[in-house]
């Protein structure tokens, strides 16, 4: 909570000034049932109309001040609530962005969106309620167990004595809160995960008439989170209807020792009114705080799970470079090993160097773990052993923002977003209109993009559904192109392109590296499963399972590589467009 808390900092004035106004407007209403008795007992008695009139001018006074003083108040700290917010979310954000490969393995995806969603919203909600009952249903029940004390002290110890057993079911049951709505928000997260693969997955569940299959797999997920919810709740409700037995308690005690001594003559019903005024006060201070132990342990149990976030160290600390590389290079692999969950390598001792200018196919059937290759050299990953160069320097010597400023990306899974074609290959960067027509050109988008009506400023929907697969990989490639990077990277990036705008794409990106009076990629990895995206690359690796069992060119491949060579006969008897 105090990662938490540390958010409000920046806003104490305010928040002083916040507190400052309900105190004020609580006190006010405190005092209504006080003058309340005073006119009952010494004003009305004396039957003089202008003491009646300025008594309850008063009292209309102290009801407009105490009205003022809580609106101002909770408007106050609906402010400082949602900005608040905002700043944290924001950084939950950005830490989301920012989080390594393994740690977002380690939270999950659906993890992360319900704790940037559901579990900010139980924090904002608290914080909220903290500053308009927190501070008001305290001064209520305090200042009215004072003032009943003032004025019949037996009768408020008859009042007190109730309260130890309220505070004793609240603190009872609000410990039990933070494990349940911990189980709570985890289901949420597994949900959250079925839902998200569902939507992603919608055509293929069409297409393979699963819509039962996952309705009912939604089912099991959404019953135990229901289940979870429910036994939640009943045990944290519990406590209103505990407390009201025990209020109700109260006040039929009290009424009955009021009832005793009114007769006795040693109090007087206009104390009774107002003591009952008073306990009804009481009450709603303490029902309030009923309410804000059950909001804290929603609280509790989501700020733990946003300061595991946030709090997470950075896995991918700088260090020096050894000086060993050789600058002449412009990546290297030297015996690189990696395994995903630290048991089976997914790579093993897999050692490749290209030059400057130089190009590195990667071929291999799925999971043989070319995409592996790339995630290591982007740094999503650390290597377990092992060490990978760019220009002669580890890649753990670079900052983020060095290391990530040099490459041009086309992912497998890479997606677009809603908004024109121009912006989804300028991404944010400031790239201009000519760079972006030059990477449409040579990534073959041009031709496509400028026969429609309106060309780049073509609105393009969410995940590019408006677009064939062929016209989504060719502005993903013409987007890694565009801000001329020094190493340009293509996994499986063409694999919806056809054999023959494959080619095309390969002849223009030779040419724009042969080019010099073009600022273009120095070198280019290309990831395929497609022989013919990689034929002309210098050298080409072929992965099976993580090791490397064919390296060199084409023509040296189809001699001595017998899978390489398997491959290429299945996919066109050896034969490819130039």
């Amino acid at each position: 909570m105090k990662r938490i808390f540390s958010y409000l900092a920046p806003y104490k004035r305010r928040m002083m000034l916040g507190i400052t106004i309900k105190i004020l407007g609580t006190l006010a209403e405190l005092l209504i049932p006080f003058i309340l008795t005073y006119i009952l007992e010494h004003v009305i008695i004396t039957m003089e109309i202008s003491r009646i009139v300025l008594y309850g001018v008063i009292m209309i006074l102290c009801s407009v001040a105490a009205c003022v003083g809580n609106v101002t108040a909770n408007r106050m700290a609906a402010k400082v609530t949602a900005d608040f917010s905002m700043a944290m979310r924001k950084d939950l954000f950005s830490k989301t962005l920012y989080l390594s490969a393994r740690d977002t393995d380690q939270f999950t995806i659906p993890s992360l969106e319900s704790r940037t969603t559901s579990d900010t919203y139980n924090v904002q909600n608290f914080i909220g309620m903290i500053q308009r009952m927190g501070i008001r249903a305290p001064i209520l029940l305090l200042g009215g167990v004072g003032i009943s004390l003032f004025m019949d002290s037996a009768l408020a110890l008859v009042m007190i004595a109730t309260m130890p057993f309220i505070f004793i079911t609240v603190y009872s049951v609000a410990r039990r809160g933070v494990p349940l709505y911990t189980k709570v928000q985890k289901s949420t997260d597994d949900m959250i995960r079925v839902v998200r693969e569902d939507v992603l997955g919608v055509r293929v569940i069409k297409a393979l008439s699963k819509n039962d299959y996952e309705n009912r797999r939604y089912d099991g997920y959404n019953y135990t989170l229901t289940k979870q919810e429910r036994h939640a709740s009943i045990v944290m409700n519990a406590v209103n209807p505990i407390m009201t037995l025990l209020m109700n308690l109260g006040i039929a005690g009290v009424i009955a020792v009021a009832a005793y001594r009114v007769s006795a003559g040693t109090s007087s019903a206009a104390t009774v009114i107002a003591f009952t005024q008073y306990f009804t006060l009481i009450s709603m201070a303490l029902m309030s705080l009923s309410r804000m132990f059950i909001m804290y342990t929603k609280c509790a149990a989501s700020a733990n799970r946003i300061s595991e976030v946030l709090d997470m160290p950075d896995s991918f600390p700088l260090t020096e470079d050894d000086g060993k590389g050789d600058p002449s290079s412009k990546i290297s692999f030297e015996n690189v090993t990696f395994s995903y969950l630290g048991k089976k390598p997914n790579l093993e001792n897999i050692t490749f160097s290209v030059p400057k200018g130089g190009t590195l196919g990667i071929i291999g059937a799925t999971g043989s773990g070319k995409s592996t290759v790339v995630k290591l050299l982007l740094r999503f990953y650390d290597t377990d052993s092992g060490t990978i160069r760019i220009d002669g320097k580890k890649i753990s010597s670079y900052t983020k923002e060095e290391l990530t400023s040099m490459f041009g990306v086309a992912l497998q899974n890479d997606f677009l977003y809603a908004d024109t074609i121009e912006e989804n290959i300028r991404f944010g960067r400031e790239i201009s209109h000519e760079d972006i027509v030059r990477a449409a050109k040579i990534a073959q988008a041009y031709d496509f993009i400028s026969a429609m009506p309106d060309g780049f400023q073509h609105m393009i929907s969410s995940k590019g559904t408006n677009l064939s697969g062929g016209q989504r990989q060719r502005i993903l490639i013409a987007r890694a192109i565009a801000a001329h990077p020094s190493i340009l990277i293509l996994d499986d990036s063409s694999s919806a392109l056809d054999y023959k705008t494959d080619a095309n794409l390969r002849q223009a990106l030779r040419e724009s590296m042969s080019d010099s009076t073009m600022e273009c990629p120095s070198s280019i990895i290309t990831a395929a499963q497609r022989v013919s995206s990689v034929k002309s690359c210098d050298p080409i690796l072929v992965l099976d399972e993580g090791r490397v069992i064919g390296r060199g060119k084409h023509e040296d491949l189809l001699e001595n590589c017998a899978e390489y060579r398997q491959i290429s006969d299945s996919q066109m008897g050896g034969a490819f467009l130039d």
